[in-house]
């Protein structure tokens, strides 16, 4: 029998629990079902650094992943699993320098050396202000801390991986291979150019050497084959030149991937199962630009939560390439192919292009706002392609009918967070609280503060402080004192919508529904809730300014006051609402009352997000106008909708 000549990639899913316990069991199951390496999500609260009982936390403790607290908390979720023997991905950045110090307390009181453990924190902070949306303080402090977490590993935790860039969120938010390039390699740039101050320059090479990047890989699986072959040559380019390091081995490119779940579609989802194959064959057919690890969505992710079934779908996927076919017996199949090197050539170029353009900025920090206002840009041209059927995506714009498929969509299988696990982990916390050391806690928080406000690795005080039983509110409530807090710019602002005549036809509309109310029609769009994940709000928002009405946007992280306060102080004729984190309900509800308390009742509302069948009855009866899922991607048709729902109100009232 023919043995594979290469070991495989490693397998991995991903999966959101909402309670430490759930969260362990799925853990024990992963490894069970062949993964090799485990992916941790954490609560939108953990991830922004708020306690579980805090005001901004409730509506979504839960949501997208475990809440982690403390160190009990951290205790529970790794119960009866091998820390040393484990992978480890925490899936986290703003507050990642408090889960990993978290994690090595835990190790530490399990008597394991911190120098044996493996896996990886996330700690990509560009991308947060660009894409994802879960940052705390301003980008220097922040970048300052993702540093710090990295120079302090590199000595304590040489196994670990301590920054993992993180393209595949540009890539969700619209980018372009030449901007996921650029975008990306800027990111690990500014990184390593505060790092080369924190470390002795015989060090440098080594902690290079660890920065892994996590990107993603869409259908034109040929050009994103390119698009990793080029991230492989320029990041040796950028190592060799810029940093000057000679030994071949640090300048390797290292990535994960997880495949893209954008072009995931709710309309036939069964057509994804091949749609992730093919996106999966672009980051493991090249054997010299081959992900090391591979993390594949599921078929109905578009519509819902995934079950394990589905989930088991997509590993088996993984397991088939890797060890029924004879992908791994070969040398590159790729290279000196002629348009292989042609389109690589191009794509790189394109990267310096767009590497230089952030340098003459002065480095990604500073140029965020432009390349968020790029980003938010390329999206919306993305979208118009489809729109406009110059992009043709199977049963969305083209070949809609067929036979009803017999697979289940798992529509409606959100998993609501149980109120009696929520109610446990909130006794739990507050006991947690009751039993500690007051005392100790008080003096590792303030050893911390210390370290922040003299710029001081924070790394060893933030173990300490796990250690004596500070929460994870605490920590980021001495990061927002020392550092402030921050909001990034929403990329919106002069934002190019390819012009059509539909478009026209809507400005016209516009136009005389603006005559009729008397002044220009005002659209206010509102993100609530922790959730960082704007994409959709931008597009409507920016379809909405290219139609001629005033549009109010505000960015991420709105509380539901403060949404109903710039709905008077805008006079808004209509609301929308995004929201993707599972809280639509509750988040929902509160803007609607909020909005009766102040006699703004009689505003149309509408919200977009995904939402359980059994949900949208509840949410029409509480008030909303209209309910907008993925699958409807024709913005035109919502502008459309926006216009109608403001005109016969304002003739009532006539």
């Amino acid at each position: 029998m023919t043995q594979p000549t290469d070991r495989p990639w490693q397998f991995r899913s991903h999966a959101e629990r909402s309670s430490v316990g759930a969260g362990n069991a799925q853990l024990r199951d992963e490894l069970a079902r062949g993964e090799t390496g485990l992916s941790i999500s954490f609560d939108l609260p953990t991830q922004t650094g708020y306690d579980s009982d805090h005001p901004l936390a409730r509506a979504e403790f839960g949501q997208a992943g475990v809440p982690i607290c403390h160190l009990g908390d951290m205790r529970a979720l790794f119960d009866g699993l091998p820390l040393d023997r484990i992978d480890a991905a925490l899936t986290i950045n703003a507050t990642a320098p408090w889960l990993l110090a978290v994690y090595v307390a835990l190790a530490e009181e399990r008597g394991f050396d911190p120098g044996q453990l493996r896996g990886s924190v996330q700690n990509d902070m560009i991308k947060e202000y660009l894409s994802r949306g879960t940052y705390i303080c301003p980008p220097e402090p922040s970048l300052g801390m993702a540093t710090d977490l990295a120079a302090w590993t590199r000595q304590r935790m040489p196994r670990w991986t301590p920054v993992n860039i993180c393209s595949y969120h540009l890539q969700e938010a619209g980018a372009t291979p030449e901007q996921e390039l650029g975008f990306a390699l800027a990111s690990a740039i500014a990184l390593l150019d505060d790092l080369r101050r924190k470390v002795k320059p015989e060090h440098f090479p080594e902690i290079v050497g660890q920065v892994t990047f996590f990107v993603s890989a869409g259908l034109r699986f040929v050009t994103e084959l390119c698009k990793m072959r080029a991230f492989v040559e320029l990041w040796d380019e950028i190592c060799r030149d810029r940093y000057d390091i000679e030994d071949a081995q640090y300048r390797r490119f290292r990535y994960g991937v997880r495949v893209n779940s954008l072009g995931l579609t709710a309309q036939q989802p069964e057509n994804n199962a091949s749609r992730i194959l093919l996106e999966m064959l672009g980051v493991t057919l090249s054997k010299n630009a081959r992900a090391l690890s591979v993390q594949l969505p599921a078929w109905n992710e578009a519509l819902g939560q995934p079950q394990p079934w589905d989930r088991q779908w997509s590993i088996r996927m993984q397991q088939i390439l890797a060890h029924e076919t004879d992908l791994l017996e070969y040398e590159d199949i790729f290279d000196g192919n002629p348009a292989i090197e042609a389109k690589v050539r191009s794509l790189k170029q394109a990267a310096r292009d767009e590497l230089a353009r952030i340098d003459a900025a002065g480095g990604a920090v500073q140029a965020i706002g432009d390349m968020k206002s790029r980003l938010v840009e390329a999206n919306a041209a993305r979208i118009a392609a489809i729109e406009n059927n110059q992009t043709t995506v199977v049963g969305v714009n083209r070949w809609q009918g067929g036979a009803t498929s017999p697979l289940p969509t798992g529509h409606d299988t959100a998993e609501p967070v149980d109120a009696v696990t929520a109610d446990d982990h909130l006794l739990r916390l507050a006991a947690w609280r009751e039993t500690r050391d007051g005392n100790a806690v008080q003096k590792a928080l303030l050893a911390l503060r210390e370290a922040a406000k003299r710029r001081i690795n924070i790394m060893g005080p933030s173990v300490a402080c796990a250690k004596a039983g500070v929460t994870t509110g605490e920590w980021a409530a001495v990061m927002r004192g020392v550092f402030g807090d921050y909001r990034a710019p929403t990329g919106i602002a002069g934002t190019a919508v390819p012009d059509t005549a539909a478009l026209q036809d809507l400005r016209a509309s516009v136009d005389a529904a603006s005559a009729r109310l008397g002044r220009r029609l005002t659209f206010l769009v509102g993100k609530p809730g922790l959730d960082g994940h704007s994409n959709g709000a931008e597009q409507i928002a920016a379809r909405a300014q290219a139609c001629g009405m005033e549009v109010h946007y505000e960015g991420i992280r709105l509380t539901p006051d403060q949404i109903v306060n710039a709905a008077l102080r805008e006079r808004a004729h209509v609301i929308g609402l995004s929201i993707f984190s599972g809280s639509h309900l509750s988040l929902t509800t509160e803007v609607i009352e909020r909005l009766r308390t102040v006699g703004l009742g009689h505003l149309p509302l509408i919200i977009g997000g995904i939402f359980p069948e059994s949900d949208i009855a509840e949410l029409r009866a509480i008030g909303v106008a209209r309910i907008y899922a993925p699958r409807d991607f024709e913005l035109n048709r919502i502008m459309r909708d926006i216009v109608e729902l403001v005109v016969p109100l304002d003739a009532v009232a006539e």
